[in-house]
């Protein structure tokens, strides 16, 4: 089990990407909730393109394009 494996898909990056920003939003102007750092690891997720997670439930949310490297 490869733990830094890419295997998040684009659309699953823009989603972890957007929820992650206003998570992290919520802590300074929101709820000033400490559950906002739940922000940090899907913007740090969605950036980096893998999930330690997924690669311990083998998932992969990438598509066959994405996995060979098409798109």
């Amino acid at each position: 089990m490869d733990l830094l494996k890419k295997n998040v898909g684009k659309v699953d990056r823009v989603v972890r990407i957007i929820i992650g920003i206003l998570l992290i939003g919520n802590i300074f102007y929101g709820l000033q909730s400490p559950v906002g750092w739940i922000g940090l690891i899907l913007l740090l997720t969605g950036l980096f393109a893998t999930c330690p997670l997924y690669s311990a439930l083998s998932l992969d949310t990438r598509s066959t394009s994405e996995k060979v490297g098409l798109k």
